[in-house]
Parts: C-alpha cells; sequence; structure tokens
C-alpha cells in the first residue's frame, strides 16, 4: 500500500477534499495578510482614540456611523457598475491609497488630535468594510456545504495575522513609527488581491460556480439593484433581519466592555507608545487563542453539534461573566471577560455568522450582508456608545452596565440559536436531497 502524499494528509487534517485545498490556503493567506496589517494598525487606533479624549469616543462612534451611511450607498453604486470578478480590487485598491495618504499626513502632523481622530474614523470604517468584502468572496467562491467543513480553517488565517500583526507593531513602533506601519499594512493589502484572483480562478473549477453546483450567478456581471437594495433586501427578509438583529447585540456587548477597557488603560498606562504595546499584548494572547479554537475546536463543533451552537455559546458565557461582573466589578475580570469574548467571535462567532450567508444568492452576499456588517454593526455601536456613556453620567456605569450586559448577551444567544438552528436544518434538507453528492 502506497503512502499518502503530504498534500493529501494535510487535506485530511483541514477536512477538505485534495482538489479544496489550494483555495482553502489562498483564503488561510488572505485573511493572513488582511489581518496581519489590520493589527498592526489596531493598537495604533486604539491609541489615537484615547489620544483623541476617553470621554469623545461615543462622538466617534457617532461619527463612523454616519460615515458609514454615506459609502454604503457608495459601496452599492460601485457593486452595480463593477463585476463582482473585478470588485475587491476596487475596494482595496481604494484602501490602499487612503493608508498612503494617512503615511503622508503623519509625517507632516504627527502629534495632530483632528487627524488622531480622522484616522479613527476612518480604520473603524475600514476594519469593516475590506473584513466584510473578503467574508463575501469567501460565501461566494464556496457553496454551504464547503463553507462548514472549510471555513473554520480559513477563519484561522485571520488569527494567524492578528498574531502576527500585534507582534510586528510592538517590536516595530519604536523604529518605524505609526507611518511606518500604515505604509506595511498598505503593501499587505495589497497582496490579498493575488490570493482573490486565485480563488475566483478556481471557483469556476471546483467551487460554488463548477459543473453541477447549485445555482450560482456569474461573477462576470455587476450585481443588479440601486444603491439602497442593500437595505431593501434586509428589509423584505425576516432571516436578514434576524441576522441584524444578532449583529446589533453583538455590538451592543462588544462596546460595554470597550469603554470599560479604554478607561481603564487610560488611567494606567498614559504614555502612547505604551499603550500601542499593551493593546498589542492584548490583541496578540486573543489571537493565539483563537487560533487554537480554530484549528482544534470549531470545526468539530460546526460537523458534530451545529451552527447552532457556534453562535450561542459566546453569548452564554457573555451573560455568565457580566453576572460575574455586576456582582465582583474589577480590571482583571473585565479584562478576562474581554480576551474570552474576544477569542469567541474570531473563532465561533464569525465564522458561523458567515455560514449564514453562504446558500444565499450573490445580492445577499455582496450588498445585504455589507449593509448589515458597516452600517447595522455601527449603528449598534453608537447607539450603545452613547446608552453607556449616560449611564456613566448617572453614576450608574459599571454595576447597571453590566446587567443590561447581561440580558443583551441573553437575547443575542438565542437569536444566535434560531439562525443557526435554521442554516443547520437547510443543510440537513440538502443533504438528503443529494445536493451535496460528489463535492
Amino acid at each position: 500500500m502506497s503512502t499518502p502524499s503530504l498534500p493529501h494528509r494535510l487535506s485530511l487534517a483541514l477536512n477538505a477534499r485534495d482538489h479544496e485545498l489550494r483555495p482553502a490556503l489562498s483564503g488561510f493567506l488572505l485573511f493572513l495578510c488582511l489581518f496581519a496589517g489590520y493589527f498592526m494598525l489596531r493598537p495604533i487606533r486604539e491609541s489615537m482614540g484615547i489620544a483623541a479624549g476617553v470621554d469623545n469616543l461615543q462622538w466617534l462612534f457617532t461619527l463612523t456611523f454616519f460615515v458609514m451611511l454615506a459609502a454604503v450607498p457608495l459601496f452599492a453604486w460601485l457593486s452595480a457598475r463593477v463585476p463582482r470578478l473585478h470588485f475587491i480590487d476596487w475596494v482595496y485598491g481604494f484602501f490602499g491609497m487612503n493608508l498612503l495618504a494617512f503615511v503622508a499626513l503623519f509625517q507632516l502632523q504627527p502629534d495632530s488630535p483632528w487627524l488622531a481622530r480622522a484616522f479613527y474614523v476612518w480604520i473603524s470604517v475600514y476594519n469593516l468594510f475590506v473584513v466584510s468584502v473578503a467574508w463575501s468572496l469567501m460565501a461566494d467562491v464556496f457553496d454551504s456545504e464547503q463553507a462548514k467543513r472549510l471555513f473554520a480553517f480559513i477563519a484561522a488565517g485571520a488569527s494567524v495575522g492578528g498574531l502576527l500583526g500585534p507582534a510586528l507593531s510592538t517590536a516595530l513602533i519604536g523604529v518605524l513609527g505609526p507611518s511606518g506601519l500604515m505604509l506595511v499594512a498598505a503593501v499587505l493589502l495589497g497582496a490579498t488581491l493575488v490570493l482573490k484572483q486565485a480563488l475566483m480562478s478556481w471557483r469556476e473549477e471546483g467551487g460554488a460556480g463548477r459543473p453541477g453546483a447549485p445555482p450560482a450567478e456569474g461573477p462576470r456581471q455587476p450585481l443588479p439593484g440601486n444603491p439602497f437594495s442593500g437595505l431593501t433586501a434586509v428589509l423584505r427578509s425576516p432571516y436578514l433581519l434576524g441576522i441584524a438583529g444578532f449583529v446589533v447585540l453583538l455590538a451592543t456587548v462588544t462596546t460595554f466592555l470597550y469603554f470599560e477597557q479604554a478607561r481603564l488603560v487610560a488611567e494606567h498606562f498614559p504614555d502612547r507608545e505604551a499603550q500601542v504595546r499593551v493593546f498589542g499584548i492584548i490583541d496578540f494572547v486573543v489571537q493565539a487563542g483563537a487560533l487554537l479554537s480554530q484549528l482544534f475546536v470549531t470545526g468539530r463543533i460546526a460537523q458534530t453539534l451545529g451552527v447552532r451552537v457556534l453562535l450561542a455559546i459566546v453569548p452564554l458565557l457573555m451573560c455568565v461573566g457580566f453576572v460575574g461582573l455586576a456582582l465582583a466589578p474589577g480590571f482583571a475580570l473585565l479584562a478576562a471577560l474581554m480576551i474570552v469574548r474576544r477569542i469567541g467571535e474570531y473563532a465561533f462567532v464569525r465564522p458561523g455568522r458567515e455560514m449564514l450567508f453562504a446558500p444565499l444568492d450573490a445580492e445577499s452576499k455582496y450588498k445585504a450582508k455589507n449593509f448589515i456588517d458597516t452600517v447595522v454593526y455601527r449603528a449598534g455601536d453608537a447607539v450603545s456608545g452613547w446608552a453607556k456613556s449616560l449611564l456613566d453620567m448617572l453614576g450608574q456605569g459599571a454595576g447597571l452596565a453590566a446587567l443590561i450586559g447581561a440580558l443583551c448577551a441573553l437575547l443575542w444567544g438565542y437569536l444566535g440559536w434560531q439562525l443557526g438552528r435554521r442554516a443547520d436544518h437547510q443543510q440537513a434538507r440538502l443533504q438528503v436531497a443529494g445536493g451535496v453528492a460528489g463535492t
């Protein structure tokens, strides 16, 4: 008996078919480059948010929301005129040029508080757009059965990138400075376009566009609709409305924790470079935990227990953590809860959430999904940011906010269970019908 080849053994380890190994690795590397660049910039964003004033964070969240409102119709307008095959080239090219502009501006005015605020808002928009478009690409390239097997490994690329990014920012901030890190991030963003081209080429051979696959729109035509079709698609679909509600609750829980983190770091680490290092260390711990979970836990849960467990387990842990925070508030517990929340989001919630879009039409994968990932998410940020600030003004910040967070987390978990259950039932029907035969 011949010894299995290394690619075959690797495919088995990744729960991939032999012909899926190359695109799975391409997806992994795409997210690695994307997140390495972003997580080099994330500690800079956090320090600039503090430089702009912790008391002003709710204003920055609100401004980010309004920028999203303006950007999403432009995104939809572009998608109606550019074929999906080249759409990411335009989006990532635009953001790459923005990064180069910030490099020049920070060289001229490195200590400007207004430039710090502008960068904070810009990267909050950048993050959601580039990640949303990348997952739209994955949902377009792989069908729903492939997504259930491969998305955990592809998401692990984000965690590896998330490990490299904070490590690089912590090590290089003193050498390159913020503008140098931005330049490296722009180069990494450009590298993702090469990997995107390889994925779209394979789509027609063995992915969602292959002969015999479930029907899917071709990528060589622009998406139909108008600049507001993402919004209308969400409003007319109870399923998409459910995903939007899930994202709002996710944003609310995240924002409550984020504000407390920013306040405590500002108190303990007044120097900007020290803040960048602290945030970099936190990011490194989070990404290491997420990577281990993605490689050894996420895929097994998705296959054996279903998407519903992926979407419900983290909210339930957050509910318990918030109750603990209400009873015994403190920095150590808050930091632990923040780390658990972020590990859970990267390892379980995000892959599970993207699996919900895999069987949908192209308009839902790009326009509706982008509207949910950007406008809906930032609306949740803005509203919850003002709510947290109001609680702080009333002198009820920590305890009452923790109880409200526990309630939101409980609702978040219930909605995740219901959405995941629908996705699991749909996948079961496809298997019974023989829709996945031969893949």
